[in-house]
């Protein structure tokens, strides 16, 4: 099952971040993306902007090859952005990793980037890549990608039930165990002691909703 996940990091620490830069209160906003390649174009709006400043800003950055104003509103304007994704090494990694962007923010300070892996492993692939590139990214939140996160079953909250889903994707339960509680509280951004708790809590609340009650009712 594949995984989304949401990073935060700031607007300097990446290429795209630094070609597109903007000024205090204005943002950008991922429009759609084709997937990531040689012939990556992405339409993003920018919104409360100094168009002209900010064209002109972008066009002189070496991995851009040309933006262009697709379409203007009273407060925001669509642009095309002809780049080079493979001039950014977060985006690189990105690729190598089998991710995929689904939506990206941009503001003058930071970007946030929700991004799609086909599994754990690729997911984890990417995290150990960024940190040996040091990129100062923080994980936002870990989730799978079917939106399970948001339901309630067999007793279940949608925070129980999606840290268990996750450690036993990581391997939190195999024999020999391929992940740690600290590892797991890295992915989804929490404390190591909250992850323990949260598992304890999640399995008292499966077997009581499920075992527990097929035995009642037999």
């Amino acid at each position: 099952m594949s995984l989304t996940v949401v990073i935060r990091l700031p607007s300097s620490a990446f290429e795209l971040g630094r070609a597109l830069s903007v000024q205090t209160g204005e943002r950008i906003e991922l429009e759609t993306m084709v997937p990531l390649g040689a012939a990556a174009i992405p339409f993003f709006w920018l919104y409360h902007s100094g168009e002209n400043a900010f064209v002109s800003a972008a066009n002189d950055h070496p991995s851009v090859r040309n933006i262009a104003t697709v379409d203007t509103f009273d407060d925001r304007t669509l642009f095309a952005l002809d780049w080079d994704p493979e001039a950014d090494g977060l985006f690189d990694t990105i690729v190598d990793c089998r991710g995929r962007v689904l939506d990206a923010t941009g503001a003058h300070d930071e970007w946030r980037l929700e991004l799609r892996f086909p599994s754990h492993d690729e997911l984890s692939a990417f995290r150990s890549a960024c940190q040996d590139e040091q990129y100062p990214l923080t994980v936002e939140r870990v989730s799978r990608a079917d939106g399970s996160t948001a339901k309630t079953k067999f007793g279940l909250t949608a925070i129980q039930r999606e840290t268990l889903l996750v450690a036993v994707e990581a391997g939190y339960y195999d024999i020999p165990r391929r992940c740690t509680t600290v590892e797991l509280a890295e992915m989804l951004d929490i404390s190591d002691q909250a992850v323990t708790e949260r598992l304890r809590r999640a399995i008292v609340s499966l077997v009581s909703n499920t075992l527990v009650t097929a035995r009642e009712n037999t």
